[in-house]
């Protein structure tokens, strides 16, 4: 068995990990008390990846709980999932970052760090084959931003072989009153393009789209994003917690939609997301849900994948349907939208079938999950804001006194245009450009 960590940090990482181990209670049938008395052996099969066995028929999420300030923590607690949380998994401050990411990756996170370090370690003990470690967080807050850096920074030192999947939550203004986040996201991907192996994209300006348009939502809060986004989390991680083989662990994961280092961004589509408004969903067929999957109102990215290529990507079908059919739909579509794949790397859009469905109402569902050059535009959108405030040094100051040098700042715009670069040159590549490009690498290494 390849066991995960799940370590959520800040007040949005806790809340949305909330929704998340609701979803996953349900699909795996345990009870809000660690009970499994009434589930399958197949939604037990795996289910050590995600949770620890104390005893026959009892099981706990191998979590640990992260916030400088109580109140997410306090809110999990005293909600139906307390039981599941002992008091060794949380690590709670006492003042919080003030939305300042220096604060949470050098002054607040040191405070607390050792004390989190000792909650993940003895997650790391009670494993037999830990594979990685799962780090949902925001890129707005401070907590989030910062102090998840900062344990990925040191989760890689300590654990230097396992794998580090961040689920960053990227900021948007529709939803947010927090003036700085551009900045936090920033420095935040900074160190996350260091340290995390993937990085798979949350984006707040997606989910309220979803809700306010697709969902008729007419104020969608924070609550309703964090639902959709842990509903989207179970789906993203089906093949880790259910009998598959091809992307069954975080490395195969990684290996088969990072081809290149330097790209670790990957975006998902959902199919359920843009059916929801049916009365009616269990009559529908796998060529249904697949162009569902490539619908752009189905993404919880907010980037439309019709504007960029994907270099590699994943078709994850979940419910009662066979290999073949999963075969001939991935076939139909790549002969229909040839455009949205690179063309010079063969075979890269792949499909794998999950026999277990989301729910009795959810019969089949699909969700695609790639790395394509699409996210461009999420990256784009982060790094305006970022330039129109830094370009007046505006709120610098509450970085710098935070014990952070200015140079960050101008560091990590830098490196996030060099992603940005490198995404709009694999996208206008052709088959014989790229040949060129790595012969030329090639013997310059060789010199």
């Amino acid at each position: 068995m390849h066991e995960i960590i799940n370590i959520q940090v800040g007040s949005c990482g806790n809340k949305l990990s909330t929704n998340f181990w609701t979803s996953i209670l349900q699909e795996h049938g345990i009870q809000p008390d660690g009970s499994a008395n009434e589930a399958t052996d197949l939604q037990l099969e795996k289910i050590n990846s995600y949770f620890h066995q104390p005893k026959e028929n009892q099981y706990f999420p191998r979590a640990t709980l992260i916030d400088l300030e109580p109140t997410s923590i306090d809110d999990i607690r005293g909600s139906s999932l307390g039981r599941l949380f002992g008091p060794d998994t949380a690590v709670v401050g006492r003042g919080g970052t003030g939305n300042n990411w220096a604060k949470g990756f050098y002054s607040q996170g040191e405070e607390w760090i050792e004390f989190a370090l000792d909650s993940i370690r003895q997650h790391a003990e009670q494993c037999d084959r830990l594979q990685g470690f799962q780090m949902v967080h925001s890129l707005g807050g401070g907590t989030g931003s910062g102090m998840g850096c900062l344990v990925a920074s040191r989760l890689k030192e300590e654990y230097p072989d396992c794998m580090i999947q961040s689920f960053p939550v990227f900021p948007s203004g529709k939803v947010s009153d927090i003036v700085v986040e551009p900045y936090n996201a920033v420095l935040a991907l900074k160190k996350l393009m260091e340290y995390a192996d993937i990085i798979q994209v949350m984006d707040n300006e997606a989910l309220y789209d979803i809700c306010f348009r697709s969902l008729k939502m007419t104020s969608p809060t924070y609550q309703d994003l964090n639902r959709l986004m842990g509903e989207a989390m179970a789906a993203l991680t089906c093949t880790y917690r259910f009998p598959e083989e091809l992307q069954s662990t975080m490395r195969k994961t990684a290996t088969n939609l990072i081809p290149f280092p330097g790209v670790p961004f990957l975006m998902s589509t959902f199919s359920e997301i843009v059916q929801t408004g049916s009365t009616d969903v269990s009559h529908f067929s796998i060529q249904h849900v697949t162009q569902r999957a490539f619908d752009a109102k189905s993404s919880i990215c907010g980037a439309d994948i019709r504007h960029g290529r994907f270099l590699s990507a994943s078709m994850v079908y979940r419910g009662r349907t066979s290999s073949k059919q999963v075969d001939d739909a991935i076939l139909s579509i790549l002969n229909k939208s040839c455009s949205y794949v690179v063309e010079w790397i063969p075979n890269n859009l792949k499909g794998c079938l999950c026999e277990a469905p989301r729910s009795t109402k959810w019969r089949l569902s699909c969700v695609l999950n790639g790395n394509s050059t699409a996210i461009q535009e999420v990256l784009k959108r982060t790094s305006e804001s970022f330039h129109a405030m830094f370009r007046r040094k505006a709120f610098v100051h509450w970085y710098t006194e935070a014990g952070m040098d200015e140079m960050e700042f101008v560091n990590a715009e830098a490196g996030l245009q060099d992603v940005i670069s490198e995404y709009q040159r694999l996208q206008d590549a052709t088959a014989e450009e790229e040949e060129e490009y790595y012969d030329e690498e090639e013997e310059w290494e060789q010199a």
